[in-house]
């Protein structure tokens, strides 16, 4: 196929759109755990990815066209995504802040990085982790610190009830029992 009838994205909005917009203003706070899992795969990309997809490439041009190579194409393409996402995770550990938990340890007030048992209206009882944009996992009971649940419960404390506000309407909100990680030293 020729390549003029075949677009290609090279916007760098792709990784942006898949995550919550950090609000203006404010850090990109995150675990030392999510900070480490980011810079990990940051380093993975540059050193391990990106490398083996330009010997790749770097092979695959030297076979001659270029217009139908297989090789040669993808690999190009999957250069851009790589060198897309490189550039994303730069940017977010860039602007990050990390907010080490263990310092609220044996606390009973809700802040970043905690762990919060509550009970709804209904009487159905959920546990969920306070973490970063960047670490959220909703069904590992992993939210972002700037979800509606989370914002509700932060300051509050054990035995409070807080108001949260839902498309379906208001709910209470008893908070159980609040944890965070113990200092490992």
């Amino acid at each position: 196929m020729n390549k003029a009838f075949v677009k290609e994205s090279d916007g760098d909005d792709d990784d942006e759109l898949a995550l919550p917009a950090i609000p203006a203003g404010t850090r990109n706070y995150m675990t030392p755990a999510g900070h480490k899992r980011i810079k990990d795969e940051l380093l993975h990309l540059i050193d391990v990815d990106r490398p083996e997809v330009v010997r790749i490439v770097h092979w695959a041009a030297s076979n001659g066209d270029r217009s139908e190579n297989g090789d040669y194409i993808y690999g190009k393409r999957r250069l851009r995504e790589i060198d897309r996402r490189i550039r994303f995770l730069t940017k977010r550990l860039d602007i990050a802040e990390v907010v080490d938990p263990t310092i609220h340890h044996g606390n009973d007030q809700i802040f970043f990085g905690a762990t919060v048992t509550y009970e709804n209206q209904d009487g159905i009882e959920h546990t969920v982790t306070i973490v970063g944009i960047d670490e959220l996992d909703p069904l590992n009971g992993k939210i972002s610190w700037i979800s509606p649940v989370a914002r509700t419960l932060t300051k509050a404390r054990e035995g409070d009830e807080v108001t949260l506000q839902t498309p379906a309407g208001v709910e209470q909100l008893t908070i159980l029992e609040v944890s965070y990680p113990a200092r490992q030293d």
